[in-house]
């Protein structure tokens, strides 16, 4: 082969593999779309009237997720299932925001945290890298770690609505998470510097809980049950 056939080929390579990057990329697009249909529907919560419209918010992040299943199922036929890695980039972030969007509906829903494999469900995609197009177990970590942040904020805007019990509930869900954070050795630059974020935001929620203490509102809360 001569030194012209063999760029030749390699051109040939480079522009199949961009082709399959633009494709990944159109869809990445739509799926970074309905992501923030999903967080439109959600961050109503914040409202003062919001709380009580959390059923039907949630109901309705649901049903878009089902256009995200759709979307997803798109996206795994852009590419060959063994090369997820190479092209992970492309998708990392949204894949991110979506289990952050998941994390916070069932959040709102049961005030638990939700599973990796709960996560996976929502978007119909595996746990196990062996069996495909996966979430990543850095990936529903930094989502996580995005719903403590959106918690943060819930935190604050319970107290402006006059709901004082969520907000020394949420305190307690993020101790625990943060403690759990605790026990992960975590390598990954970026899932590390979100982890410091997640320091402010037990601080936070803490400014919070010690100002309805100050002001009599957590015992008056805790005496007077949930609401």
């Amino acid at each position: 082969m001569s030194v012209t056939e063999m760029f030749t080929y390699i051109q040939g390579f480079l522009s199949a593999d961009q082709d399959v990057r633009e494709d990944i990329r159109k869809v990445v697009q739509v799926l970074e779309q309905t992501a923030r249909e999903i967080l439109t529907v959600l961050q109503s919560v914040h409202q003062p009237c919001g709380f009580k419209e959390i059923p039907s918010k949630c109901t309705k992040a649901r049903e878009l997720f089902g256009t995200v299943r759709t979307h997803i199922a798109d996206l795994k036929t852009k590419f060959p299932v063994e090369q997820y890695y190479r092209f992970h980039e492309h998708w990392r972030f949204v894949l991110q925001r979506l289990a952050f969007l998941a994390a916070f509906v069932v959040y709102l829903e049961t005030e638990t945290l939700v599973t990796r494999e709960e996560v996976a469900k929502i978007l119909d995609i595996q746990v196990v890298r062996e069996k495909g197009f996966h979430l990543d177990v850095e990936d529903y970590l930094a989502g996580v770690l995005i719903m403590a942040s959106e918690l943060s904020r819930l935190a604050v805007n319970s107290v402006t609505a006059g709901d004082y019990t969520r907000p020394l509930r949420i305190s307690n869900f993020i101790n625990e998470l943060d403690s759990g954070f605790r026990l992960l050795n975590l390598k990954n630059d970026p899932l590390r510097k979100r982890y410091d974020g997640l320091k402010y935001d037990v601080k936070k929620i803490e400014e919070v809980v010690y100002d309805l203490s100050i002001r009599g509102l957590a015992k008056e809360a805790e005496t007077g049950g949930d609401k």
